[in-house]
């Protein structure tokens, strides 16, 4: 599928349209947070549903021949029949988690993927007034005011791998298999962050890898991934093979779900 228009202004529109849904996750972070539980006994509130609203109805306005897949959408059982080779994963909020023990760290993930990679992706993350977006060969961090109006923007890339490493690991969702992939790089700094700015600190040259042995779904992953692969990164399944998109029909687990990953910024060192 051919969207009809070039990837600066599709990006150009993916970053409004998270803008808009930090505001609205804003008003409920300022206003109060009440948590309630989905089937699957993850939390979700009021933010989750407003950011989702504004972010799906801009994405099927501009691009209405695009399916999305968006998180609570999707925990409602309302999928596209057909995907095609051209789609968008949408996490409206991202570190639910943090955003409910009143973390900075949580984001609006919006990506668009081609033939299974994340080739256009925006991570807002609205407490902190920072913005990640990249598309093919490029990649931006943004400043952000109070008022979710941009105010400065800098490319970013990827640095060269560092010795020692600095190695993201979730705050939340650490795991023994995570801690012996730490335990194998010697003298390796850890930065815990939550949700998809893992991906963003590896795209801006602060770390060098992010090892995920645990659940994530492709909403969680697919805008930073893409704002990684921009800054000249790549994601790879643990065994080195091809991190993709749009799985569907899994014999093993539910639709979207993804494998266990690696994260990479610079050449291995």
């Amino acid at each position: 599928m051919t969207i009809g228009m070039d990837d600066a202004a599709i990006l150009a529109e993916l970053e409004r349209l998270a803008l808009l849904a930090g505001a609205e996750i804003m008003d409920v972070f300022h206003a109060g947070i009440t948590v309630e539980e989905k089937s699957d006994h993850s939390p979700v509130t009021e933010a989750d549903r407003r950011a989702e609203i504004v972010i799906l109805q801009g994405l099927r306005a501009a691009f209405p021949n695009v399916p999305c897949v968006a998180e609570e959408e999707a925990s409602a059982g309302l999928l596209p029949p057909a995907l095609g080779d051209t789609f968008f994963l949408v996490d409206p909020l991202d570190g639910t988690k943090e955003f409910i023990k009143r973390r900075p760290d949580f984001t609006v993930n919006i990506a668009l993927v081609r033939k299974g990679v994340p080739e256009i992706g925006v991570v807002y993350a609205p407490a902190q007034g920072t913005l990640y977006s990249g598309r093919p060969g490029k990649a931006y961090a943004v400043a952000v005011d109070e008022k979710h109006t941009p105010t400065d923007r800098s490319e970013i890339n990827v640095r060269d791998c560092a010795s020692p490493k600095t190695i993201v690991a979730s705050r939340s969702h650490r795991t023994p298999e995570t801690d012996e992939f730490i335990d194998r790089h010697d003298g390796a700094e850890i930065v815990s962050v939550g949700s998809s700015l893992k991906f963003c600190l590896l795209a801006s040259g602060k770390a060098d890898l992010y090892p995920r042995f645990g659940r994530t779904m492709e909403w969680d992953t697919a805008a930073g991934d893409a704002v990684l692969r921009a800054a000249g990164g790549r994601t790879t399944l643990i065994d080195g093979g091809p991190f993709t998109y749009g799985k569907r029909n899994q014999a093993e687990d539910v639709d979207f779900a993804n494998p266990w990953f690696v994260a990479e910024g610079g050449a291995k060192g």
